[in-house]
Order: structure tokens, then sequence, then C-alpha cells
């Protein structure tokens, strides 16, 4: 299976993921490259950019992504 058919199958069940889900559930460190081979392949890829606080209390803004309309 491929990266991308990994993604895919992850968002399709999970509903989206995070660049930190896909390092820790698949080792792919590359995550928007992906996103953006989904999108050429005519995958239709929201992306909602989040907001939280850190253990450290510093705020951090990271991508999580999801297949529209889903």
């Amino acid at each position: 299976m491929t990266q991308c058919e990994k993604i895919l199958r992850h968002m399709e069940e999970y509903g989206s993921i995070t660049s930190l889900e896909a390092m820790q559930e698949y080792h792919i460190l590359r995550l928007a490259s992906r996103i953006t081979d989904l999108k050429k392949a005519g995958i239709p890829i929201h992306r909602d950019m989040i907001t939280q606080k850190n253990r450290y209390g510093e705020t951090v803004t990271f991508a999580r992504y999801s297949i529209s309309g889903r």
C-alpha cells in the first residue's frame, strides 16, 4: 500500500489526519506532499488550520486534512 493509499484510507476511516498522526501511525514524514499528490489525483481535500496550546502553554498551529464533503 502506498503512502497516499494509507492516508486516504485513514481519512475515510477516521475522518481526518494531521502530520503527527501520519508520522506516528504510518511513519509518513511529508504529509503535505502526499496531500498534494492526492489533490492532483482528483481527491477533494479540505484543510483546517487548528490552533492549540502545547504542553508549555505556547500557541501552536497545525493542519488537519479531511476529504471534502464527508
